[in-house]
């Protein structure tokens, strides 16, 4: 009888400390750490498999899309978003400056994506007659880039002096082309309405537009850097491990493959492009 109460008693003891042990256990697993991140478009579907792939690394990666190129960077401010990955340098460095604020910082190279001339109308810009109207993204950045592009096709010239021409800046025009800026997202829709529309690569792809399709494309090179889309986030964060860890998953040969299928070729992998 003594010998069943004493291992009733030791059976007694065992348990709890079996279960605090359980808990220690359980205290102990690794934490996962949330990061939102604002995209825009089809840029959603390139990241997806990153925030598959940072799973195994404990980073739960939200994707956060925008329709508006000018909230992300407010959001990230904000802290509505910790990072983003919407826009390239020039529009960066643009937004800094209507802004007046340099609280955020590029940490990290994604894509170049050239710009593309589409229409419903004509097979080429040769078939442009007097007159007729092209839309631009509206943006400055990107509307600049768009005068830029036409001007590289010999539809008009710029005055030299302009980083980043407006229609105001165009000083040579023979076919007396209009232009229309419009929102960026809204360029492909215009298409119905205008001649031809500049598109860039993500909204083409929204709107359905074949890269194949395009009837004039935008040429990369040196002078094409500015166009580099890059991931922000605060300067305060940019030594950041799970930020660094994050870019790292992103900047690999499965994401340039991503990339290619979900740009259909049009698109290209800029972290060790060599421009």
């Amino acid at each position: 009888m003594k010998k069943n109460i004493f291992a009733i008693a030791a059976a007694a003891v065992l348990v709890p400390l079996l279960l605090a042990g359980c808990g220690k256990s359980s205290s102990s697993a690794p934490k996962t750490t949330t990061v939102k991140l604002g995209v825009i478009g089809s840029d959603a579907d390139v990241w997806k498999p990153v925030a598959k792939r940072l799973k195994k690394q404990n980073i739960n990666l939200k994707l956060v899309q925008f329709t508006d190129y000018n909230k992300p960077n407010q959001a990230v401010l904000d802290g509505d978003l910790d990072m983003n990955a919407m826009q390239h340098y020039d529009f960066f460095h643009n937004w800094e400056k209507s802004n007046h604020d340099n609280s955020l910082t590029a940490i990290g190279k994604t894509y170049i994506g050239p710009l593309r001339v589409y229409s419903n109308k004509i097979k080429s810009l040769k078939d442009l007659k007097k007159g007729d109207t092209i839309a631009l993204p509206n943006d400055p950045t990107n509307e600049g880039r768009a005068l830029i592009l036409l001007q590289t096709a010999g539809l008009l010239k710029l005055d030299p002096k302009k980083s980043q021409p407006t229609t105001r800046d165009i000083t040579k025009n023979k076919l007396g082309l209009k232009f229309t800026p419009v929102d960026a997202s809204q360029t492909a829709r215009s298409l119905s309405s205008t001649q031809a529309a500049v598109v860039n690569n993500d909204m083409a792809l929204n709107a359905k537009l074949k890269p194949a399709d395009a009837i004039y494309v935008e040429k990369i090179n040196k002078a094409s850097e500015p166009w580099v889309n890059i991931i922000v986030t605060k300067k305060s964060e940019k030594n950041n491990k799970v930020y660094k860890k994050i870019v790292k998953a992103y900047q690999t040969a499965a994401t340039k493959k991503q990339i290619k299928k979900i740009y259909d070729g049009s698109t290209i992998a800029a972290w060790n492009y060599k421009f």
